[in-house]
C-alpha cells in the first residue's frame, strides 16, 4: 500500500479525495450501500497509483503516503487494507 488515510477521516469523510482520485480507489463513495455504515474513507493498496492527489486534496489531512505516516496511526495501514478483504 502507498498511500494511507487516517484518524482524521474519521467522521468527517470529506470526499474531496473521492472526486479527484483518477482511478476511483476510495470508497464508499456517497452512491454505494455502506457509505452511511462506515466512519471513514478507505484507500485500495492494489488499486491506487501513488499519484498523490488525495494528499493534496483532503481538507482534514488525513491522506498520506504509508512512509510518511505518524507513527501513532500506523494501525491505519491494516485498516484501510482490511477494508477490502471484506
Amino acid at each position: 500500500m502507498s498511500y494511507v488515510i487516517a484518524e482524521p477521516c474519521i467522521g468527517t469523510k470529506d470526499n474531496s479525495c473521492v472526486e479527484v482520485c483518477p482511478v476511483d480507489c476510495i470508497h464508499p463513495t456517497p452512491d454505494e450501500p455502506d457509505y452511511e455504515k462506515v466512519e471513514m474513507l478507505h484507500i485500495d493498496p492494489d488499486e491506487c497509483i501513488d499519484c498523490d492527489a488525495c494528499v493534496e486534496a483532503c481538507p482534514v489531512d488525513a491522506c498520506f503516503a504509508e512512509d510518511q505516516l505518524p507513527a501513532e496511526w500506523a494501525g491505519y495501514i491494516e485498516r484501510n487494507a482490511q477494508y477490502y478483504q471484506s
